[in-house]
């Protein structure tokens, strides 16, 4: 794994706590979670549905807020950024794959994985270069012109993953990427984020209730009661 080519921290989170309120009740998400996170390493975050993991995820990438800790991404305190700033970071640092794909159904595959370039300002005529760049690194070429609806499960989740990587980023976040997946293409799709992985030396957080999954990682960490409860290095699981 590309963790093994550098020791730089890239993802250091400081005693995050994160509570829920759900009228009076409050529920308790995340209760001091400290994590350091190496440049290129593959990190997965397991645990039983409800002890925090999507919560973690999305506390550290910014997508989320929290009451107490701090969460710095390559040096650079996220917590202390105006959410506009947040964007921005997010949109040049970070790419996301979620387990529901979120595709614009109208647009075909080749515009949704540019749209976050534009967005951002990029120019159209590059915007769509590194589109068909990147769909071309997820073997899907030949769809750049098909909408979310004429592709299958499998082939959305390579068009997420194609639009997550567009702009090179440092990190990638993936909130159980091949959950809706056959087996058969979760495994296409752990290839592809190994091998970016390799190439890229891209750091990933992935959450997922995979074993099979995790096990490709580096290091794994579990989850309880919005706690780490332990962590192993993944080729030590069996």
């Amino acid at each position: 794994m590309a963790v093994e080519e550098t020791k730089q921290l890239i993802i250091e989170a400081h005693n995050i706590s994160k509570t829920y309120y759900t009228g009076n009740v409050e529920v308790p998400a995340l209760r001091g979670v400290s994590l350091q996170v190496r440049k290129g390493e593959m990190l997965a975050i397991m645990g039983p549905s409800g002890c925090g993991k999507t919560t973690l995820l999305n506390c550290l990438s910014g997508l989320d807020i929290f009451e107490k800790g701090t969460v710095s991404i390559n040096g650079e305190d996220i917590t202390r950024l105006a959410d506009n700033e947040k964007t921005d970071f997010r949109a040049r640092k970070m790419g996301f794959v979620f387990q529901t794909y979120n595709l614009l159904p109208v647009l075909n595959a080749v515009e949704n994985i540019e749209l976050p370039l534009i967005v951002s300002g990029v120019r159209p005529a590059q915007a769509r270069k590194q589109a068909i760049a990147s769909l071309k690194r997820v073997n899907l070429s030949q769809y750049a012109t098909h909408r979310p609806g004429q592709l299958s499960g499998g082939q959305r989740q390579r068009v997420t993953l194609a639009r997550s990587v567009v702009n090179n980023p440092a990190i990638i976040w993936a909130d159980e990427p091949t959950g809706a997946l056959d087996s058969q293409t979760a495994g296409e799709i752990m290839d592809l984020l190994c091998d970016l992985n390799k190439t890229e030396s891209q750091t990933q957080v992935i959450v997922t209730h995979a074993p099979e999954v995790a096990a490709l990682c580096d290091r794994i960490i579990y989850m309880a009661d919005g706690l780490i409860e332990r962590e192993e290095i993944a080729e030590q699981v069996t």
